[in-house]
């Protein structure tokens, strides 16, 4: 359970996207960066990344988010800033442009437990 200054919330996303194309760019120092950013990313934001896979043609992330923020605000400060930042700092040779879709869903009728097993077994499959 976490809590802001007026309340208290239990508020998990399973997310997931995926590049442009589903081009497999997702690894090696490619991957390792957008961990770093997707971290810097939630820290600035007040997020909580409960888990993160990052596969070379899609991106898991498993966070727990203040009640103010959407769903749809998370993800698009995750594929925005990411993206931003990335072909700022490294993306010259292979930009990382992500697309317009997503996926969400929420820890409501399973355990987190459950969405984090799942997350660190797909790297397995």
């Amino acid at each position: 359970m976490r809590s802001t200054r007026h309340s208290r919330y239990n508020i998990n996303y399973h997310l997931v996207w995926i590049p442009k194309y589903r081009e497999p760019l997702l690894v090696g120092y490619a991957a390792d960066h957008l961990s770093e950013i997707f971290r810097l990313i939630a820290e600035k934001k007040g997020i909580e990344i409960l888990g993160m896979e990052i596969m070379p043609d899609h991106v898991h992330l498993f966070v727990s988010a203040p009640p103010q923020y959407s769903p749809s605000l998370l993800v698009n400060w995750f594929k925005g800033i990411s993206a931003r930042m990335y072909n700022y700092w490294y993306g010259r040779d292979a930009p990382i442009r992500w697309t317009n879709s997503y996926y969400v869903g929420t820890a409501g009728t399973v355990t987190s437990e459950t969405i984090k097993k799942y997350i660190e077994e797909q790297r397995s499959k």
